[in-house]
């Protein structure tokens, strides 16, 4: 939950005097106040307005201010008209039959309650868009309907039974403008579009094998291979797997014949995410009722009709998200979730067939991206469960479902609890997909292209020394690696040529090469570039964290913090705070430099430093270790170069350890 203003106006007052808040919080609040401003915090705006702003105290007066002034927010409008009933609609409406904001809140009232407003006879005026676009993730131009009755443009993208919310925020718009065929092309160029396709098909079993990972299953290889074939062949083909139909079809091929499920596709039991902890069963978050799931699908399927042409990242984090809150199967949900980040991606065009992007894997393999995950799943089902966790009960008898599930499972927070599983924000959700199909494009599949061109170049190498079929080279270098350059009994008993003098030391130098020579180029890269005088704080923990300019600053300005600051150059508090932020610690203290070897792998530093006046200043830089290598990441437009290796011109001051690098972009 979240505080009301002093003194509030719009959404915030019709809250206070009706008594209703949403579950998600508000993305605008508004108030008045001595003078116009704008406090953000975490995104989150609270708008301050002179006395002269201030609207009638009437409802009709405060939900004209929140549809012209504040963001939109469904769950809101849902809960408020459900307390308020249509009177004051219908006489503001029979008040102002021309004025669009009266029409807007009779569509939205009738939309989102399902019942009958009167429509005046004098209604007229242009057709009015029922959300603004400039605000609101909207349908696309073609899309739009027209609703004669209200002489509304319906550009909802989605349904009443099912409709969430991407508020245009300029963290999600930078995420949502992501450039995915631009950075598969960086790959294509340095690593080829043949490499590619070869990894494609080790990517897709990686993708496997780290879904599986994330919900904490590791040693399921017939599994692991089964899901994998399943994105291979089903990734972006045939019907979007969100009908009955083709759900029962995509769950029973990922589940298998061996499961208790009797029923495949939309499930007939009640569901909830949770664990067992000393037999007690914890509940982290309670999923809409089975005779709900499939008109919430339906609009789900609607959203992804109504937003074609759209950001092809932003309807991915849409539908994976949508997915798994309505988590419409008896089992396999997390699964088809993660499935149509890739599924979408294929069929908006941004990714090749047969590419898989391997998102799970940044996710599994990096502890501060996993709890960056939880934490994105959380802002649906925290202030759900925070409002009707005693309202979760089990019963004494278990129920047998049709789908064969059989469960005790009791939930009376349905009424609650359904503005929010209906409308939910999904604005947090496009942000954190799109660093993490960021860091998946840049570095993972990047790392994974580099180590299967250099074993491509390893095994030709060797065969230049000793001819043999390609499965046992991948054999041979698989010992090489596992021996440490020993020679093992086994290839020596079944390869006797190796045992020839000078052989095997050959084949050992000549791997030893290819990789030593591949392990690392430092122009691969790509530091981030400071936009503003000030702004070296901001690019050099945007360089740690691996994020944009444009990311990092966004989340600073949420923070309080801005680039233009000139406090940036002289107070550590403002870095250490982003760090920690996404989950990085700082040493507590400033460190004296004394020599680079001194250095941890990661590391800001403090160069040109100076005193004027009474006050210390500095430029930031970021120290990398990377592969053992030194670099230095300087986000100083002027430089010809913005990775440094040129140590004795720096003169570091002092630095600041950042401890938990092994979660840090390599």
């Amino acid at each position: 939950m979240f505080d009301l203003p002093a003194d509030p106006l719009g959404a915030a007052w019709l809250a206070q005097n009706f008594g209703v808040l949403p579950l998600g919080r508000l993305p605008v609040l508004s108030q008045t106040g001595g003078r116009r401003a704008t406090q953000i915090d975490d995104g989150f705006y609270l708008e301050t307005y002179p006395e002269a702003m201030r609207p009638a105290a009437q409802s009709a007066a405060h939900l004209q201010f929140h549809l012209r002034h504040e963001v939109p927010h469904l769950e809101f409008l849902s809960r408020l008209f459900s307390q308020s009933g249509p009177d004051f609609i219908q006489a503001w409406v029979a008040a102002e039959p021309t004025g669009q904001y009266a029409r807007r809140a009779a569509f939205l009232y009738e939309w989102l309650t399902g019942q009958v407003l009167e429509v005046p006879e004098r209604l007229s005026g242009n057709y009015v868009n029922a959300i603004d676009d400039s605000k609101l993730v909207a349908a696309s131009t073609d899309k739009v309907v027209k609703v004669q009755r209200w002489r509304i443009n319906n550009n909802l993208p989605g349904t009443p039974y099912f409709c969430p919310i991407v508020v245009k925020t300029d963290a999600v718009m930078q995420a949502a403008n992501l450039d995915i065929p631009n950075l598969y092309a960086e790959l294509t160029t340095e690593f080829g579009e043949d490499l590619l396709q070869r990894a494609a098909v080790w990517l897709t079993l990686r993708e496997s094998k780290a879904s599986f990972a994330i919900e904490g299953e590791t040693e399921q290889v017939t599994r692991i291979q089964r899901f994998a074939d399943v994105m291979a062949r089903r990734t972006g083909q045939g019907e979007l797997p969100l009908s009955d139909t083709v759900l029962a079809e995509l769950q029973q091929d990922i589940l298998g014949e061996r499961t208790t499920i009797t029923c495949f596709g939309v499930r007939q039991s009640p569901v909830f995410v949770g664990e067992i902890v000393r037999f007690q069963e914890l509940v982290h978050y309670v999923a809409p009722p089975a005779e709900d799931v499939k008109n919430m699908l339906e609009g789900l399927q609607v959203f992804l009709d109504r937003t074609q042409g759209q950001s092809a990242l932003m309807r991915s984090a849409v539908a994976a998200f949508g997915f798994v809150y309505i988590h419409p199967l008896a089992d396999g949900n997390g699964r088809v979730h993660r499935f149509l980040v890739n599924d979408i991606l294929r069929r908006d065009g941004v990714i090749p067939d047969p590419v898989i992007l391997p998102i799970s894997t940044v996710i599994s393999d990096d502890a501060g991206e996993r709890r960056a995950y939880d934490n994105v799943l959380d802002k649906v089902s925290k202030p759900l469960m925070q409002a009707v966790r005693e309202l979760v009960q089990f019963a004494p008898v278990q129920t047998a479902y049709a789908d064969g599930v059989v469960s005790n499972f009791d939930f009376q927070g349905v009424a609650q609890a359904r503005p929010l599983w209906r409308y939910p924000d999904f604005g947090a959700h496009v942000v954190f997909l799109a660093h993490i199909i960021g860091r998946t494009l840049t570095e993972q599949m990047r790392d994974e292209s580099r180590h299967l061109r250099s074993h491509t170049q390893a095994r030709a190498a060797l065969k230049e020394i000793v001819e043999m079929p390609d499965q046992q080279a991948d054999r041979l270098l698989r010992s090489i690696e596992q021996n440490r350059g020993m020679l093992s009994n086994v290839l020596a008993k079944e390869m006797p040529v190796l045992c020839r003098a000078g052989i095997w030391e050959a084949i050992v130098a000549a791997v030893a090469k290819v990789f030593q020579t591949q392990r690392f180029d430092v122009n691969t890269l790509k530091p981030v570039i400071q936009e503003e005088s000030t702004g070296c704080g901001i690019a050099a923990v945007a360089n740690i964290l691996g994020k944009t300019y444009g990311q990092m600053k966004a989340i600073a300005n949420a923070m309080g913090i801005d680039a233009a600051d000139t406090s940036l150059w002289s107070d550590t508090q403002y870095v250490r705070r982003m760090l920690a932020s996404e989950g990085v610690a700082t040493s507590t203290d400033e460190v004296p430099f004394t020599t680079w070897d001194g250095l941890p792998n990661v590391a800001l530093l403090s160069i040109k430093h100076h005193r004027e006046g009474d006050k210390d200043f500095w430029h930031w830089v970021v120290f990398k270790r990377v592969d053992g290598q030194p670099v230095v990441l300087d986000s100083a437009s002027y430089l010809p170069s913005n990775i440094r290796t040129d140590f004795e011109a720096m003169q570091p001051k002092w630095f600041i350890a950042v401890h938990n690098s092994s979660e840090l972009i390599a």
